[in-house]
Order: C-alpha cells, then structure tokens, then sequence
C-alpha cells in the first residue's frame, strides 16, 4: 500500500506526477516496505489514466467509432494529461474536450470530429439538467392570435443547441446506432437540437433559421421579435413549422403567462 507523508506532501506535485509519466515519484509518498515506492505508484498512475480514459471512452462514444479504438485512446491519453479533472463527478469529465480535438493536428483529416463531440458532451449535461414539464400546444389553446407574438417562452433547462458547419446529427447517428452506416451525399452543414424532455435524451435536426429563432426565445425575446429576427437571418424561417417542431420534440418549459391546460 503506498501513503503520504503529510509534513513533506505537495499536492500540485503529486498531482503533476499523476499525468506526467517522466515525473519522480513525488515527496511524501511512501509505502510501508520502501520509501520510494516507484513500481506502486506508476501502477496507481496507470490506474488514474486509464479511468479517465475510459470515461471519455464512455461520454464520446460516437467519436471513438469514427477514429477507431487505438486512435481513440491516444489522443485521450494526451487530453487527460494536460487536462485533468475538475470535479469529481466523472460523467461531466471532458467538456474541453471537443475544444481539444479542434486543435488537435492528427485528427485534422476529420474536421466534423470537433463538432461530433460538441454534441455528445451536450448529450450528457441534458442528461443530467433539472426536470421541468413540458409545455403542449393545450396551454396556448383559446389565446388570441394577436397576443401570441407578444409571448415570451421559457426554453427547457436541458436544451441546448449545437451548430455545424458539417452534417453532424447524420454522423452521430450513424456513428451511434441510431441510422445505419451509409455514404453522405449531402454535406451541407446542420443545427442540432438536443434536449431531455421525459426520460431519454432527444437529438434533432433544426429546420431553417431555427438557431436565431431559438436564441432569440432563449434571450427573453418575444415570440414576434424571435420570429422575425429568425426570418432576417433565413428566408426559408417558417413559423408554423417551428412551433410545431418545439412542441414535437417538447422543447418549451412554460410561457410567461399562466394558462389553463385543458385536460385531454
């Protein structure tokens, strides 16, 4: 069993050692049949950078399909040493990583990676974001078209939008069982919509001006304001389709005004 010393130990040392497989055993550490206990702690060290490999492994799956097992892994291995965690909860380990793996130069033959993994790390903080209900189209029910431009709609906490410059609600779902694999004729480039309205985590592809339309909501704006900045922006924006698209997928918390929901 290896120790510490606790009048000679130093945290940011053993710290540093942990990731830095060229580094001394630190001072303070000890084991109860030598003072320098080198082989104990290199395979403790190994320990700690295989767990947070296999957590990156377990929060970026479809990432790991894309580049294969052993690529996968050593690049893990070069993030977990220089990045490591800040909080001891380890399913949110890894959110600089999609900020890596865009400046990381051996995977510049796959620039969507970056962004694929942007949409995974989302994936697990809507897993874990607060619950709230739902809002359905029932709870607009009898409001006078004139006053819903001047609604304005809390967004559910879990919701969080992923834009591309590359189709990548097409590749996370090939590169996680949710689509077959198959060639992509279309490369042009997608919003993605993830959210947990219920149990499951939800990914969707974004229609047309919906990111503005989106932030715009999420910015306090009024339903009008949010519509027409949307429309600015895109040409193709529809409304309808939109709203429609929102309440599908229960995208919307509540509104800033009460509502009577008529039951079903």
């Amino acid at each position: 069993m290896t120790n510490c010393s606790q009048d000679v130990f130093d945290q940011d040392a053993f710290a540093h050692a942990l990731r830095d497989p060229d580094a001394p055993v630190p001072r303070g550490v000890i084991s109860h049949n030598s003072d320098a206990p080198r082989k104990r702690f290199t395979v403790y060290r190994n320990n700690v950078m295989v767990g947070l490999i296999t957590a990156l492994e377990a929060r970026f799956p479809a990432v790991r399909k894309i580049v294969g097992e052993d690529f996968f892994k050593a690049m893990a291995k070069v993030f977990a040493a220089a990045q490591p965690p800040v909080s001891p909860l380890m399913m949110f380990y890894g959110d600089a990583f999609p900020s890596f793996l865009a400046g990381f130069e051996p995977a510049r033959e796959v620039p969507y990676l970056a962004d694929v993994a942007r949409l995974e790390a989302a994936r697990t903080r809507a897993c874990h974001a607060a619950d709230a209900t739902p809002l359905t189209p029932a709870a607009l029910r009898g409001t006078a078209p004139e006053a819903l431009a001047d609604l304005r709609f809390i967004l559910h906490p879990s919701l969080e939008i992923v834009a591309s410059d590359y189709p990548i609600v097409m590749i996370w779902a090939m590169n996680s069982g949710e689509m077959e694999l198959a060639p992509i004729t279309d490369w042009r480039g997608e919003d993605a919509l993830v959210s947990r309205p219920g149990v499951d985590v939800e990914v969707r592809r974004l229609p047309p001006g919906a990111k503005t339309f989106l932030q715009g909501l999420a910015a306090g704006d009024p339903l009008g304001a949010a519509a027409a900045s949307a429309l600015a922006t895109n040409v193709r924006f529809d409304l309808a389709a939109n709203l429609a698209a929102l309440f599908a997928g229960l995208a919307i918390a509540t509104t800033n005004e009460p509502f009577e929901v008529p039951l079903p």
